[in-house]
């Protein structure tokens, strides 16, 4: 698509031409309209698919000069990289315009950047935690704010930088938000819930020209690590189906707690490659395994077991996603006649890395249904119980040392930190 049928401004087609780009992505063609008309969204593609030149883009075509004090946008990113990112993608396609931008990021203090703000600032690029911290400190005015971006939001979401966002976002009040995110799943919809209401949310899938050719390859999409237990514990009931297993985990350890949460009726059945500690059940080749008749489930850690044999083992399981995509695509991409099922668990917070390795791999890994007699693991919140206190009424309230107040020192109303910040910084601008 020409970057023509976006209808952007002259200055912003020319920036974009002189910044290598040729065409519209997808993602662009989907959202822009909607950005600039001031909707609300939830854009969902791959890394890589244009997600920050799209809301880049909107940005500068919604932004008005103005020489207000106060910033007009507010973009969220998990991390230092990211902020320096997309500033570095603001500058690039702003040359012609007189762009007041800031980062906020890091730890330490925080006078220099808050006395810049105040000097006046258009767009503020932040992580969660440190724009908060600057909220809190009364150095960043959201009285004026247009647009809150979130982007990246599921890495956000997995650093559980969930709280910050929410609490700049319900200050902000009555703004447009866009987030942009690589997948969508319950804790990112738990977040977004509490301050969107009816966005329109848009996906494109981005997997890329070519194909791989692989084994088969199953997905199974489960809450916890204790559900995948069950899940695995189920699955390999059927020892006439699963006769030889390879179980892969990131880490020694959780192979180690793996290995004893694993049922099996009968000795060495489920064994540990290169296993933690000398007396648990185990391997210190893979071959050795292969020939031992009983063996029947071999659990592996990523860690320090970069190159594993799997000639004549059938099944393989990644209990993990790999954090290494390459180490998943060495596994499942056919490189001779050999057929291999590669089954994967996978949870909400492993879904970003499996997204990478779908784009890898050119084509979606089927999901299948979770067995009925599945038993799900639900966390249940405990609730402290509270200790009452029965008061002595023939006590004064205070102590020994208690008088009561006048009447023209008493108050009945309890203002909480953001309201006082909120009272203060209005006072200020005022």
């Amino acid at each position: 698509m020409s970057l023509d049928k976006l209808k952007l401004s002259k200055p912003l087609i020319t920036a974009m031409n002189d910044a290598g780009y040729i065409s519209a992505k997808e993602i662009q063609a989907k959202a822009l309209s909607r950005i600039i008309g001031g909707q609300d969204i939830i854009a969902v593609g791959p890394e890589g698919c244009g997600k920050t030149t799209t809301y880049v883009l909107g940005v500068l075509m919604r932004l008005k000069y103005s020489t207000d004090e106060a910033p007009k946008v507010l973009i969220l990113v998990p991390d230092q990289e990211r902020v320096l990112a997309v500033i570095e993608e603001f500058r690039l396609l702003s040359k012609n315009r007189n762009l007041r931008i800031i980062g906020l990021y890091g730890t330490g203090g925080m006078d220099e950047v808050i006395q810049e703000l105040l000097d006046g600032i258009d767009i503020v690029v932040a992580t969660p935690t440190r724009a908060r911290a600057v909220y809190l400190k009364l150095g960043l005015n959201l009285n004026r704010l247009q647009m809150l971006i979130v982007d990246d939001a599921e890495v956000i979401v997995k650093q559980g930088m969930q709280l910050p966002v929410c609490e700049l976002a319900r200050s902000a009040g009555k703004v447009q938000h866009l987030i942009f995110t690589t997948v969508v799943h319950d804790k990112l919809n738990h977040m977004i819930d509490q301050f969107m209401n009816f966005p329109a949310t848009l996906e494109v899938e981005d997997l890329g020209d070519s194909k791989a050719v692989t084994h088969e390859l199953l997905l199974y999409q489960v809450p916890n690590f204790k559900t995948k237990v069950n899940l695995l514990n189920l699955l390999l009931r059927d020892d006439e189906v699963f006769d030889k297993v390879v179980v892969f985990v990131n880490s020694r350890l959780t192979a180690q707690k793996l290995g004893k949460s694993l049922h099996s009726a009968k000795p060495g059945v489920v064994s540990v490659l290169n296993p933690l500690f000398f007396d648990e059940e185990g391997f210190d080749h893979i071959e050795d395994f292969k020939d031992t008749p009983e063996a029947r489930v071999l659990i592996v850690a990523n860690e320090g077991s970069a190159n594993v044999n799997l000639s004549g083992i059938p099944f393989i399981f990644h209990f993990e996603v790999p954090e290494q995509k390459e180490l998943f695509l060495s596994r499942v991409v056919k490189s001779g006649l050999e057929d291999i099922v590669a089954i994967t668990f996978a949870t909400d917070m492993e879904l970003v890395d499996l997204r990478k390795i779908e784009q890898s791999l050119g084509a979606k890994i089927p999901v299948m249904d979770l067995p009925e007699d599945l038993v799900v693991d639900k966390v249940v919140k405990t609730t402290a119980k509270i200790k009452t206190v029965k008061e002595n009424t023939d006590l004064p309230k205070g102590g020994g040392a208690f008088h009561e107040k006048k009447e023209s020192n008493t108050k009945d109303y309890n203002y909480g930190i953001g309201q006082k910040a909120k009272m203060t910084m209005k006072k200020k601008h005022s």
